[in-house]
């Protein structure tokens, strides 16, 4: 599997290139969509199935993944890719593991500085953490069902500049997760099959290192 696939932007990117929306600078309408967010995603967990689609511009290559989201919340995650490679994505808020079955090998890290500022989804697991750390505008989406919120980070770095979210209007979840870098490359997810107010077993966002495979430290030069 590519590498890039860990920067899920893990995780999320438009078949035909960028939609134009127009701007809302309407901050109650904004306020309303928030809290209907924030009640969606309330309950202690959720899973979902994800496609991932990810574009690397300089070099002109897309990719693409599809697996399962496990989250509890505040801070836990667990992408669990299927397809086209087994690789799973693991983190308890404070560690991060990515473990690569294929290539014995395991990458290990620090989850605030591969998930900060809400890069690869990571805000999915702290919904509240989209009003301190983003500038939110609303846009007119071209499918009438969807409000599309543009997140511009308050702290962009090179690995995130932008998110544009697809929010349904009837149950306010996030079916797709738009996401942008410094160098033009984009990742789109698309969420499906939710299951919502899930109690996971804190287990399940840990994880034991197989004896014998190589481990690679992300955080380290």
């Amino acid at each position: 599997m590519k590498k890039y696939y860990i920067s899920i932007g893990i995780i999320c990117l438009m078949l035909s290139g960028i939609p134009v929306w127009a701007a809302q600078p309407n901050t109650g309408s904004i306020d309303k969509i928030l809290k209907g967010i924030e009640k969606r995603y309330e309950g202690k967990g959720f899973s979902a199935t994800f496609f991932q689609e990810s574009t690397l511009k300089a070099m002109q290559i897309t990719d693409t993944a599809e697996g399962n989201l496990t989250v509890k919340r505040p801070g836990k995650m667990r992408w669990q890719y299927i397809s086209p490679d087994e690789q799973t994505i693991i983190t308890d808020g404070n560690s991060l593991w990515v473990y690569r079955p294929a290539d014995n090998q395991v990458m290990i890290g620090k989850a605030p500085d591969f998930f900060g500022q809400g890069n690869g989804a990571g805000f999915l697991s702290d919904i509240a953490s989209i009003r301190s750390n983003f500038e939110i505008t609303l846009h007119t989406a071209k499918n009438d069902q969807y409000h599309r919120l543009q997140l511009l980070p308050k702290n962009p770095t090179p690995d995130l500049t932008k998110i544009i979210l697809s929010i349904d209007k009837s149950t306010y979840q996030a079916d797709q997760v738009l996401t942008y870098n410094t160098y033009g490359d984009q990742t789109r997810i698309i969420l499906k099959k939710y299951r919502y107010n899930l109690d996971f077993n804190d287990a399940l966002f840990n994880f034991t290192i197989p004896e014998g495979v190589d481990i690679v430290h992300i955080d380290k030069p």
